[in-house]
């Protein structure tokens, strides 16, 4: 059981020579499922036997979910805006990436995807685009949207469409951050319900891990942004930020990352923003400190590990990686299977909860999670999430 919770190990550089041979001609490609070996099976699975198909469609639209694959595709949907730590660069240059989600869900939630890059910014245009998509996909996934724009495209695609929608830079990175806490908690003896968490970061992966952590029952949530801590009456906050001030920050605190930081429990990073050793050091006994940004972590774990007692990273190279293909494979599965046309807070709780699941056998400071390679992880996921699909009333 061991080996499959072994978080992978970087333990060679990657060159530019074997990096782009892996990518040429793109990831991904698209494989018949049905025979075309002799004449009476082309005319089964093309003119003239799919002629019956499609009429019986025609007369009956819900057997599409039955006799096409659109029920159980995810369409994979960026603008390049805010791709990986590269910024806006594009949706031709963020098709790599879509390509590479793409073949995630495939491997790790059996599940046929498709990524669209689209060449506009305007949430307008990509929610019309979509809609008039729609009878060619099963659930939408969205990748790579800039802040603040990300979160009014997610709210406006979830009410213009009956299929499952999740933006996964806010609620995947969310799900595995709620998932690693319950994981570093039930090492160190701790309860959430005790702990003051400071997410350093308010954009699309801030402000969902700060939503999730409050419906976990956390203590406190204190969220920093570049202009310092996010608090009522704080001048120029945009509406989603000044929504997040309302529930967030009970202890009143004012200031930037030091004061935020001060006697903290838990500190969680989805920002560039560096941070110094001695605010590290100044946080409570057995700390816990998630630096996620990719490349390089707000804090190098080597430091961090000198004052918390649990560290983890989004990197492969380090212990205990933070990654969303723990998440975002199963809880679409999940969704499909149990026919649901949302995804909901519980789907994603349940979720978190069936990720620390399965490592809850093999735990300690540098296992808090699964290995994003363990085979168990998207299966419990989607079982999870399809139950509470149910119980949401969304199945």
């Amino acid at each position: 059981m061991t080996a499959l919770n072994d978080q992978p190990q970087m333990t060679t550089e990657l060159s530019d020579e074997e990096i782009f041979r892996a990518h040429e001609g793109g990831k991904l490609a698209v494989g018949a499922t049905a025979s075309l070996a002799d004449p009476r099976a082309l005319s089964i699975a093309y003119t003239p036997g799919v002629a019956r198909v499609s009429r019986a469609i025609a007369d009956d639209p819900g057997l599409a979910a039955k006799y096409t694959w659109a029920h159980r595709l995810v369409a994979v949907v960026s603008d390049g805006t805010a791709v990986l730590g590269l910024g806006d660069i594009g949706p031709s240059a963020s098709l790599p990436v879509m390509e590479g989600k793409a073949a995630l869900f495939k491997t790790f939630g059996g599940l046929d995807s498709i990524p669209l890059v689209l060449d506009t910014t305007d949430v307008d245009e990509i929610v019309e685009t979509l809609v008039r998509l729609r009878p060619s996909f099963g659930a939408v996934n969205l990748e790579d949207v800039a802040a603040p724009r990300c979160f009014e495209l997610e709210a406006r695609l979830i009410e213009a469409l009956d299929v499952p929608v999740m933006h996964d830079d806010q609620h995947g990175t969310a799900v595995v951050v709620l998932a690693a806490l319950r994981g570093a908690n039930a090492v160190l003896g701790k309860d959430l319900a005790n702990q003051r968490v400071v997410v350093s970061g308010a954009g699309a992966a801030g402000v969902a891990c700060a939503k999730i952590l409050l419906a976990a029952g956390i203590g406190e949530v204190t969220v920093v942004d570049s202009r310092g801590i996010v608090h009522v009456g704080r001048d120029a906050l945009n509406p989603v930020k000044a929504q997040l001030a309302e529930v967030t920050n009970g202890s009143g605190l004012r200031g930037g990352i030091a004061e935020a930081l001060r006697g903290a429990d838990v500190f969680v990073g989805v920002s560039s923003s560096k941070v110094p050793e001695e605010l590290i050091a100044g946080m409570a006994d057995d700390s816990i400190v998630f630096a996620l940004s990719n490349p390089d972590p707000e804090v190098h774990p080597d430091v961090a590990r000198r004052h918390a007692a649990v560290v983890a990273t989004g990197r492969s190279d380090f212990p205990n990686q933070i990654n969303n293909v723990l998440a975002f494979p199963g809880i679409f599965r999940g969704a499909l299977d149990a026919g649901a046309k949302r995804i909901t807070e519980g789907m994603k709780l349940a979720a978190a909860e069936a990720i620390a699941a399965v490592a809850v056998d093999d735990l300690s400071v540098d296992r808090i999670v699964p290995s994003a390679l363990d085979p168990r992880v998207g299966p419990e996921v989607a079982a999870a999430v399809a139950l509470a699909a149910r119980e949401d009333g969304v199945a």
